[in-house]
């Protein structure tokens, strides 16, 4: 019987999940998979390590696939494949934990209630997050359950970098800057100390672009500043969320349109962005593919707005030693980081082009003031880790983990 930690990352559209084998305190990676297209044309893929890799289109004959329909799949699968696993702890990427969660917690009712809660401030992943954990509590009973926050690792800011310009009691009622996407720039943080450990207890800017994208400035392993804030809205443009907008549109959308919060909610985070800007699609492949001007046009308008949180961060961080990029388009979109790179001059950046379209792991010149990498980031792994030591489950002097003691003591 093998004990296995398992992950689920539940975005917008798509579940990701990974089996872990966690003998030691470095989990070691079973099988992984994800199922994209939710709520569309669902297609599940996974491989279980060493092996041939698996994918087919889910069933949606009796109705769309959901998050919930998503997670059960997945978790059939495990069981038909990995008949020797012994589930032991399940954690979850859970977008927002709030004000009051700092670091990743064993879930409870009261902890369930909380995310709940939160769900209005993260509507496009929270409800998915929630659903994931309910199906791997039915499924999984007598496993722990742990939730691991994206905001979290933003809560070493300083107060300046959190608040809003507005009466302080807002702050105290939790109206701030949370940051996110939390679990990608611990994992590129702590790859940066085996990599470049100069570079790491440096200043760095790590972009994490993908159908969600921001950008962190990093001091030292801790998170300065980010360019998300209150929500996942916030900051750079997204495949479909409109990113840094002045509050006064969402004013003027309702007196003068007569937009309802239901329709401005559906209008920012699901037509905007570059599907919004573009017309065409929220897919940077499909858009890179395009001749329609509007797709030139929608990339330019990412790259520039990426370009100017490289400014803002760098200000935040007294200067810059490294930029790394990471997540779908900042690890294969070449033509992006080209774009975004080329007028990077004045801040010390020497972009190697033959390094960059080859997707390098470092695509700045050898003599560039600061370097730029690329690296894949890994939240499951991350997530893995977490819910190792937060469920109890790294040996102790007797060679037990702390859930085997419990069951032997039951």
């Amino acid at each position: 019987m093998t004990n296995v930690i398992l992950t689920i990352n539940a975005g917008s559209s798509s579940i990701k999940f990974a089996a872990f084998d966690y003998h030691g305190s470095d989990p070691g990676l079973l099988a992984q998979g994800q199922i994209d297209g939710i709520g569309g044309r669902a297609v599940f893929s996974a491989q279980i390590i060493g092996d041939q890799s698996t994918e087919y289109e889910l069933d949606d004959s009796h109705g769309k696939v959901d998050h919930k329909a998503a997670t059960r799949q997945i978790l059939d699968w495990l069981r038909e494949t990995e008949r020797n696993a012994h589930i032991v702890a399940v954690g979850h990427r859970v977008v927002h934990g709030g004000p009051d969660y700092a670091e990743p917690v064993v879930i409870d009712r009261a902890v369930m209630d909380d995310l709940r809660a939160l769900t209005s401030l993260a509507p496009l992943h929270q409800p998915h997050n929630i659903a994931g954990i309910e199906a791997a509590l039915e499924a999984f009973p007598d496993a722990r359950q742990v939730a691991c926050f994206d905001t979290a690792f933003h809560r070493t800011h300083d107060l300046i970098a959190d608040t809003f310009a507005l009466p302080r009691q807002f702050y105290d009622e939790g109206v701030r800057r949370y940051g996110f996407h939390g679990l990608s720039y611990e994992y590129i943080a702590r790859r940066m100390r085996v990599i470049a450990p100069e570079l790491a207890s440096g200043r760095m800017i790590v972009a994490h672009l993908g159908n969600g994208a921001s950008m962190c400035a990093i001091k030292d392993g801790r998170s300065v500043a980010s360019t998300m804030g209150f929500t996942a809205l916030d900051g750079l443009p997204m495949g479909t969320r409109c990113g840094q907008l002045d509050p006064g549109v969402i004013l003027y959308l309702m007196a003068e349109k007569k937009m309802n919060a239901e329709e401005i909610s559906d209008l920012l985070y699901r037509q905007s962005g570059l599907k919004g800007l573009s017309g065409i699609s929220n897919d940077m492949r499909e858009l890179g593919a395009s001749d329609a001007p509007s797709a030139k046009y929608a990339i330019d308008y990412f790259v520039h707005s990426i370009k100017r949180g490289v400014g803002d961060l760098a200000a935040s961080l007294g200067g810059l030693d490294a930029i790394i990029f990471t997540a779908g388009i900042g690890e294969k979109a070449w033509p992006v980081r080209e774009a975004v790179l080329r007028d990077l001059s004045w801040i010390g950046v020497q972009l190697d082009q033959d390094a960059n379209r080859q997707n390098a792991q470092l695509i700045s010149h050898s003599q560039s003031p600061v370097a730029v990498f690329v690296l894949p980031t890994d939240e499951e792994r991350m997530i893995a880790g977490h819910t190792l030591n937060v469920a109890g489950l790294v040996r102790d002097a007797t060679g037990l983990h702390a859930a085997e003691r419990a069951n032997s003591a039951a």
